[in-house]
């Protein structure tokens, strides 16, 4: 255990942010599943529609610093591509 005052801060800190962050990765995870799912199906009008939330998703988790802004962008490249590939 900590021993210093703001150890135990930055303890209690991380683990509100493991929580916060879990939250985040969970939604976006969810919405790329649902699109690669719809893309395997070949129901390209779920795909653009599942596209929409999972775009956000990736956006939102890479501003808030969940999944680096890079590797948002081009997981949201991929599921576009896989898309308009149908």
């Amino acid at each position: 255990m900590a021993n210093h005052k703001s150890a135990r801060i930055r303890i209690k800190r991380n683990q509100k942010r493991e929580v916060f962050n879990h939250t985040y990765l969970s939604s976006v995870r969810t919405w790329v599943k649902k699109v690669e799912a719809a893309v395997l199906n070949k129901n390209k009008e779920e795909a653009q529609e599942n596209f929409k939330h999972a775009e956000s998703a990736l956006g939102k988790a890479a501003g808030k610093g969940v999944i680096k802004k890079l590797a948002a962008a081009r997981k949201t490249s991929r599921l576009s591509a896989a898309i308009k590939k149908m």
